[in-house]
């Protein structure tokens, strides 16, 4: 039972101290309630029980303590946080759990990737304040001279820049080492095959015409990838609800995913956003075929109607690649040949980036607007048109402006 007291301050306000005893042997837990201007002597009454047993209420599961204990839970923190020395007990402990909550399970596991491959053995056991610009520039330095991808190297420099900041951010470190670390770029080899990603119209035929001689559900599959652009999962993920075939639409809600970790799962499109995209009339005559076919609620199956393995659409164009010549073929070149032939073509950045889901059209531009040889001819006699208009028959100008004076 709480008790309570009035009491006053040195400037004459009024006020009473609430009590209440945690047992004994233990300090009392108080708290003050200031008696309100004008109040009835039954008001403060009334009120004051009110803020008495809240206040019993509050101490009895545990939402208050007193300022002992409040010192020695400061203290276990300070204790616990002194125990964070090194890159990796920072990660293990503060920095991969709050990522956790806020990204996706492929995001988490592409992060826990590049800290166990590269990160943890380069400097996971060198403590926090430690670590220079040097040793973040030669990790990655070296991650490049083994020939790892590029984006195998900019995936690192995004969790190390994440981390570093986090950190800096907390005060657990007085300066962010990443600061003076530049960018990776590519290598001249790496810059020639990412301009090389799209496939050209003829290699494009030549992967039609190999697919007339394939299973339904793989001829449907790879139609849809190069008539839409969309990710391999985002078409693994398809159910027949989404399939508009009247319109000739689909609608992507979902991205089919995995990771060694969760396994095969469902998740949102990359943007976050459902997006609707057309189809061409081939591509739905495919669709109408296998829905006569279908075994489950999924537009792209397994045998025994589970969805697709995400990953199964890469191995299997790797397979169709040999027989139709074409090399290097996976589900990503051919969005990127859709985005290219588009705005070669002529489409607008703006619609071809809704199509592909992106949720900036500048990851549009700068990552597909790489134009070919017929499009640089095509963009510069358009300049030279142009030209040639503005300045065309001057003598008749001179003629026409001396005739309207």
């Amino acid at each position: 039972m709480p008790s309570t007291r009035k009491r006053t301050t040195k400037d004459g306000q009024e006020y009473f101290e609430i009590r209440v005893s945690m047992g004994r042997g233990k300090t009392y837990l108080s708290r003050r309630w200031y008696v309100p201007a004008g109040w009835s002597k039954k008001a403060i009454d009334r009120e004051l029980a009110k803020q008495a047993a809240e206040f019993e209420r509050q101490c009895k599961a545990g939402e208050v303590v007193s300022r002992k204990e409040k010192r020695q839970q400061e203290a276990q923190e300070a204790a616990e946080a002194a125990k964070i020395k090194t890159v990796r007990q920072y990660s293990e402990r503060i920095f991969m759990p709050a990522k956790t909550v806020t990204m996706s399970e492929n995001s988490r596991a592409s992060f826990q990737s590049a800290l166990n491959t590269w990160i943890y053995p380069a400097i996971g056991d060198k403590p926090m304040p430690d670590v220079s610009p040097a040793d973040l520039s030669a990790l990655l330095l070296d991650i490049q001279a083994q020939g790892r991808a590029h984006s195998t190297v900019i995936k690192s420099y995004t969790v190390l820049h994440t981390l570093f900041k986090m950190a800096y951010l907390a005060d657990m470190i007085h300066r962010n080492p990443m600061d003076k670390v530049v960018r990776p770029v590519p290598r001249k080899d790496e810059i020639r095959e990412t301009e090389a990603q799209a496939l050209t119209l003829e290699e494009l035929r030549a992967v039609l015409e190999a697919l007339e001689a394939e299973p339904l559900k793989w001829r449907a599959l790879v139609h849809l990838l190069i008539d839409t652009g969309i990710r391999r999962g985002e078409c693994c993920g398809l159910k027949w609800e989404d399939v508009d075939l009247d319109a000739q639409e689909v609608t992507i809600r979902r991205n089919l995913c995995y990771t060694p970790q969760k396994g095969i799962y469902l998740d949102t499109p990359k943007s976050g956003k459902v997006r609707v995209v057309d189809i061409g009339e081939e591509t739905a005559a495919l669709l109408e075929d296998l829905r006569g076919q279908s075994k489950g609620e999924f537009v792209f199956t397994q045998e025994n109607g589970e969805p697709m393995h995400p990953q199964s659409p890469t191995r299997y164009l790797k397979k169709l690649s040999g027989k139709c010549g074409v090399p290097d073929l996976h589900p990503h070149k051919l969005r990127h040949t859709f985005a290219s032939i588009a705005i070669t073509a002529g489409a607008d950045v703006a619609s071809v980036s809704e199509a592909l889901g992106h949720s900036d059209k500048a990851v549009t531009l700068r990552m597909y607007t790489h134009a070919d040889a017929e499009s640089r001819k095509r963009a510069a006699q358009i300049f030279r048109d142009a030209i040639k208009k503005s300045g065309e028959d001057p003598q008749q100008n001179e003629k026409k402006t001396g005739q309207d004076v």
